[in-house]
């Protein structure tokens, strides 16, 4: 049960970091890099997911 909470937790993390890239991204219009970071922590936060994912299927 608490695994599931933990990737609902991860998955709107996620999106959240999705949707800031996309404001950044409309709002700065390329001219800094506040769009850059929010999605790399976007990728960041899917391969600890996937990584948390395979440890849980492991153990």
């Amino acid at each position: 049960m608490l695994t599931k909470i933990i990737v609902v937790l991860f998955l709107f993390a996620i999106i959240g970091s999705l949707g800031s890239g996309l404001y950044y991204l409309v709002k700065d219009k390329g001219s800094s890099d506040r769009t850059v970071r929010a999605l790399t922590v976007r990728i960041s936060l899917s391969v600890l997911l996937f990584i948390l994912l395979m440890l849980a299927y492991a153990g």
